[in-house]
């Protein structure tokens, strides 16, 4: 199956993971996936995650271990900001808040990499806003 969007994707499926309630998901890898599951892990929105080779071909995959909070997800939504399609570019003071500054996460691919928002403000990064995660 060809994804258009595997970052959208990737934030799909861990969405419906936590809505069904499921300990573990499995998605295809790439690097940005990988990058973007790594993030997460740092800021307490996912328990884990491993890079695996699948059982019947050479194929990556890669397992991400959800959190849950008594009982509670630890993501609640997420938003795609920046789209195949329409690309979505802030300076470091034009980096919107989330909820109106209520909690949450704001996620930029800048030229260091991909980070957060509080991460970008300190460094005095602009970049493409990937997503929302609250």
């Amino acid at each position: 199956m060809v994804v258009t969007d595997p970052v959208a994707d990737f934030l799909i499926r861990i969405k419906n993971g936590y809505l069904a309630r499921k300990k573990m998901v499995v998605i295809p890898w790439s690097k940005i996936k990988e990058n973007l599951a790594t993030l997460l892990v740092k800021e307490g929105y996912l328990k884990d995650s491993k890079i695996k080779r699948s059982k019947d071909s050479k194929i990556q995959i890669l397992e991400v271990e959800l959190k849950y909070e008594d009982k509670k997800p630890a993501l609640i939504g997420v938003r795609r900001i920046s789209k195949p399609g329409v690309r979505i570019y802030a300076k470091t003071k034009n980096i919107p808040l989330i909820r109106r500054g209520q909690g949450g996460l704001t996620i930029l691919s800048t030229s260091q990499g991909l980070m957060t928002h509080e991460e970008a403000k300190k460094k005095n990064q602009g970049g493409e806003i990937i997503c929302q995660i609250w």
